[in-house]
């Protein structure tokens, strides 16, 4: 099968020198490609530019992405049957920024001598609800990492996640799911699993059945 997996984290500019991102190493994703890639199946790792991690990803082609647009630019260009959505994509770009006295700036480089600095953010190009489209009959896999609220609250948002964007499954982690990560399939079945090696190992035996 080919396999594309996303991970580590996308940025948005601030200006030419400064980004926002988020906290991901890409670990995860690195070892999901492994585990495949040692079954036998053809990976694509697309990983965040930002991404720490160097853990072995098997003989899987690794290319980077930058912002969310470059994700979903690259993501048109490339063939699948499965694909794992684990990249933690950022939620908000900067739309504009002001100096203390209101003043627009559009400057290469944001001077610091001017004191405070006020960010205007929108939302960002969400990448998952357009993957059905472009792979209507790839297996996608989305993930869904929760900080607040409960366990019941992650799986509600993980079933609203498979119902907007058409997923066939879900993967829950975070502090408000707990230890271990959760799988919630469509069909509304949930799967408990302690480690991320479990993890790997379920989605390499899942995908050769």
């Amino acid at each position: 099968m080919k396999v594309i997996i996303t991970c580590g984290p996308s940025y948005e500019p601030i200006d030419e020198m400064r980004r926002i991102t988020n906290a991901s190493t890409g670990e995860l994703g690195l070892m999901l490609a492994q585990t495949l890639a040692a079954a036998g199946h053809s990976v694509t790792v697309l990983k965040g530019e930002m991404a720490t991690s160097q853990h072995p990803h098997g003989n899987a082609e690794v290319l980077p992405f930058s912002t969310n647009d470059d994700l979903l630019a690259k993501l048109r260009t490339l063939p699948a049957d499965v694909i794992f959505h684990a990249a933690a994509l950022c939620d908000f770009r900067v739309k504009e920024a002001r100096t203390a006295d209101g003043a627009l700036s559009a400057v290469a480089k944001l001077p610091t001598r001017s004191g405070d600095l006020a960010l205007t953010l929108e939302p960002t190009t969400k990448v998952l609800p357009q993957l059905r489209a472009l792979f209507p009959k790839a297996r996608i896999i989305g993930w869904k990492f929760e900080l607040d609220g409960t366990r019941a609250d992650v799986l509600e948002k993980a079933a609203q996640q498979l119902r907007d964007c058409s997923t066939d499954a879900c993967v829950l982690n975070g502090r408000a799911w707990g230890s271990g990560f959760g799988i919630v399939s469509r069909d509304g079945t949930t799967r408990e699993l302690a480690t991320r090696a479990e993890l790997c190992d379920y989605f390499g035996i899942s995908l050769s059945v």
